[in-house]
């Protein structure tokens, strides 16, 4: 080392070099500490270690019990060790698989929640055992196990579930045979052999003469004499020779208890007695008794004598005496004669035709002879209704037929009912309207600008519901409908009604109750969609809104009502379901000093009916139409016929008011109102058009 005074400046100064400089890599060293592999493995170890205690004290200890008990496990999903018969693992969804010979593998979901200590069983299906299965001294017997059919025998190694199982064993001519097999499955070979026993027994039947044919049930078994197999059960059996009486008896065969019948003694066979008659279907007697319609074939005994009487209506009997050989066949061939009568036809219009039975026999006003008999006489004349009787003529009394045709146009109009209920139970009537005018004068109060005044001519005669439908009613084509509740009333009992439905809801409602009677839907739909209508349908639909405003307004007097009750406010009693007294706590407007007694809708048919007879055209609820919502009235002011609004557009039109509406603008029968959306102050009535 140099010394201080090394350093000193002195007279003449050296100059200053720069030297390298390279600082020290070994960072340990110059800090002093030293990392060395045993302190890495002791890090370790206490990592391990804090894990595995970890894990030791927040699993749960859970048994797998398996059945069988030798089946293998494996689970996946999170950590699981294996101490002895039980796993720790924490809680959780693991999947778990356990395999064993002659099993079915299962693949399941492990659930371990947070007890400590569980159990969870799970059993293995065995696969199915390899069952054999052959018959003594048969092949092809029908073999079904459980009730379903598995082939025919013999059946070598078909695949059979394990367990308790029946088998049925079948052949024609055979008994069934029953069993209980206890299948070990695994895929264990079984065998098993059975033994049927015949379902007939041997016959013996002898005759005499001999050569007979027998049947059995009407088959032919054999000839007599003869040994046969017959069935077992009650059976009918029959000897025929020819020349000879039948011979037929019932027998009870019992399977496998041979029989051995008496010899059947064959009789000669009666004589044949054909006998037809002109006019067929004429009764037989024989001595008196009555045998049968002729044509008739009889069998009598032969060497005797018989009287053979023929009777029909409307002819004279008549009778033949016979005595039929020994089997001979014997014709006999009769003509009856008719009983006829005069009788006077006098019919309108006087060129209508007259029928007898269907063949024409002229103009109608004639006297006829007539058989004494029942026969069907019509009187025709095109465009109008044919009159049909049965008559039986009298002989010996002066008889006549009088007919007045109707015209095929007075028996449509009686036919047409003033009143019918609909499937869906709705009671319509039927209306004949005319023309009237739409809309309202802009002098009226209230008057919004879309009630343009309207010349509107009803030339379709239509039925219209006399009320709304009802929740109950509704819910036979929709049974999860609801009409919900407001300021917790309901809205959804069975004789309030339906609210909460859609213009399309109400469409496809209508069409519902086309399809249940028969009739063309009016409604186009396309899956479950309205798209369009058939306006020459007949089917059910909503009314359109220039049939609505003539029910509502409309008197038979040729005035048009502003109201439902007349031209002023306030309404009279019972007038209907408006926003009253009692609904002032929620709603807008109200109808002042008036209580119709229902904070919200009413059963329907609770106020006084219309003019017309219909009920709750203003209040209760407002109802959707049939019309798309747009601009009223035609071009240039010219009068419309059954309009049914405009061709398309995003809303529908709603007439009347509701149980929510209380001022005059809403109160008016010509108040327009349209939506998209269901309400709870909106539903529907029904209407159709008068069919051809």
């Amino acid at each position: 080392m140099k010394k201080a005074d090394d350093f000193r400046i002195q007279g003449s100064t050296d100059p200053i070099v720069p030297i390298d400089f390279s600082p020290s890599t070994d960072s340990g060293r110059r800090l002093g500490i030293r990392v060395r592999p045993v302190h890495v493995l002791v890090a370790l170890f206490l990592f391990i270690s804090g894990v595995a205690t970890w894990f030791l004290l927040t699993a749960k200890s859970v048994f797998i019990e398996a059945n069988p008990i030798t089946a293998e496990i494996e689970i996946s999903g999170g950590l699981a060790i294996r101490l002895g018969p039980r796993y720790l693992i924490h809680p959780g969804f693991y999947d778990i698989t356990l395999r064993n010979a002659g099993y079915h593998d299962r693949h399941d979901q492990l659930f371990v929640s947070d007890q400590q200590a569980q159990t969870h069983p799970f059993v293995l299906q065995k696969l199915p055992g390899k069952v054999s299965i052959g018959v003594i001294g048969l092949d092809g017997v029908r073999v079904q196990v459980d009730g379903v059919d598995i082939g025919t025998t013999p059946l070598v190694g078909v695949d059979i579930e394990a367990g308790e199982r029946e088998v049925v064993l079948l052949k024609d001519r055979y008994q069934p045979h029953r069993e209980l097999l206890i299948v070990e499955g695994r895929e264990v070979e079984e065998a098993y052999e059975f033994e049927l026993q015949p379902a007939w027994a041997n016959v013996s039947l002898s005759s005499d003469p001999p050569g007979a044919d027998v049947l059995v049930d009407g088959e032919l078994l054999g000839t007599t004499p003869l040994i046969g197999e017959i069935l077992e059960g009650e059976r009918t059996l029959t000897v025929k020779l020819a020349g000879h009486k039948a011979w037929q008896e019932n027998i009870q065969v019992l399977a496998r208890q041979d029989v051995s019948l008496p010899r059947v003694t064959l009789t000669p066979a009666d004589g044949l007695v054909f006998i037809r008659s002109q006019p067929s279907s004429a009764s037989v007697t024989v001595g008196g008794d009555f045998k049968g319609l002729t044509p008739l074939e009889i069998a009598l005994p032969p060497g005797e004598r018989y009287e053979v009487t023929l009777f029909k209506a409307g002819y004279e009997s008549v009778s033949r005496t016979i005595t039929p050989a020994p089997d001979q066949e014997l014709a006999v061939n009769l003509q009856l004669q008719p009983v006829v009568a005069s009788v006077a036809i006098q019919a309108d219009p006087p060129d209508a035709q007259l029928y007898v039975n269907g063949e024409l026999r002229g103009s109608a006003n004639q006297t006829i002879e007539l058989m004494a008999v029942a026969q069907q006489i019509e009187i025709r004349r095109d465009g109008y209704v044919p009159y049909t009787t049965e008559f039986t003529s009298r002989p010996g009394l002066e008889q006549v037929i009088r007919v007045s045709l109707k015209s095929l146009e007075q028996a449509r109009l009686e036919q047409i009912l003033p009143v019918i209920t609909s499937a869906g139970g709705q009671t319509l009537k039927l209306f004949y309207p005319g023309r009237f005018t739409m809309g309202a004068s802009r002098r009226e109060a209230g008057r919004r600008p879309n009630e343009t005044l309207r010349d509107v001519v009803l030339d379709k005669p239509f039925y219209i519901s006399l009320h709304e439908v009802t929740n109950g009613e509704f819910k036979r084509f929709r049974p999860d409908h609801s009409s919900g509740t407001y300021q917790q009333q309901s809205l959804d009992l069975e004789r309030q009604p339906v609210v909460r439905v859609t213009w399309e809801d109400a469409a496809l409602y209508a069409n519902w109750l086309s399809d249940q009677e028969g009739l063309p839907r009016f409604y186009t739909e396309t899956d479950g969609e309205i798209t369009g209508f058939n306006p020459d349908s007949n089917g059910y639909r909503l009314p359109t809104e220039a049939e609505w405003e003539w029910i509502a307004r409309t008197d038979g007097s040729g005035n048009s009502l502003r109201y439902p009750w007349g031209d002023q406010l306030p309404p009279p009693e019972n007038a209907g379901n408006f926003a009253d007294q009692s609904t002032r706590a929620f709603l807008g407007e109200i109808v002042q000093n008036y209580n119709d007694n229902y904070i919200i809708s009413a059963p329907v048919g609770q106020f006084t009916p219309n003019f017309h007879g219909v009920f709750d055209m203003a209040g209760n609820v407002a109802e959707w139409v049939h019309d798309f919502y747009g601009a009223a009235g035609a071009v240039g002011g010219a009068s419309e016929t059954d309009p049914l609004g405009p061709q398309a557009g995003q809303f529908h039109t709603i007439r009347g008011s509701s149980w929510a509406h209380g001022s005059i603008t809403e109160l008016r029968l010509s108040f327009r109102d349209f939506g998209e959306e269901p309400r709870d102050d909106v539903g529907f009535r029904i209407a159709r058009y008068l069919g051809e």
